[in-house]
């Protein structure tokens, strides 16, 4: 059988949107060896990290290593705390920049802070145009909170980003 007729083409890669398992791995299905070492561990892990926090207090460095890797890594960023005026209005949103910009030029956030704040206010601006010309929607008015939690899972989904082009480009 000729490898155009197996679905297979001569350097032995599959045609372009066709794979060997067309079905794939089902969503949520998890790895065997996962779920075994979970029920290993099934209401031991706050006995378990107590125990390596203490070998870590106790001078153990493979222990401290572990803690300071695992149990509290580095935060990719910080949560801001910055006064944000009330967004109502397009006009709202061109005032909160101004806000950021001057936060930035003092020092009080730094820029990539204010980028992240600026794209939740650019995306609360777009929000606010849509909703003048849907008829019934109006624009969520976010706490302070909100839009902080909101900042940081950008910058998570950024970081995330970042990792899978470094890891792509090998």
């Amino acid at each position: 059988m000729a490898p155009e007729s197996t679905g297979w083409k001569q350097a032995g890669r599959f045609r372009p949107g066709q794979s060997g398992n067309l079905a794939g791995r089902p969503r949520g299905a998890r790895n065997a060896t996962t779920l075994a070492c979970e029920a290993l561990l099934d209401g031991e892990a706050q006995r378990l990290t107590a125990k390596c926090i203490q070998m870590a207090l106790e001078g153990d460095p493979v222990a401290l290593k572990l803690c300071f890797d695992r149990i509290y890594p580095p935060r990719k960023g910080r949560t801001v705390t910055f006064p944000l005026r009330a967004i109502d209005c397009a006009q709202d949103t061109a005032d909160a920049l101004s806000d950021i910009a001057a936060a930035v030029a003092s020092g009080q956030i730094s820029p990539e802070e204010g980028s992240a704040i600026s794209a939740v206010l650019g995306h609360a601006a777009r929000a606010y145009e849509v909703s003048r010309a849907t008829p019934g929607h109006e624009i969520r008015q976010y706490t302070d909170a909100e839009l902080h939690g909101i900042i940081e899972r950008e910058e998570q989904r950024r970081a995330r980003e970042e990792t899978r082009l470094l890891t792509d480009g090998r």
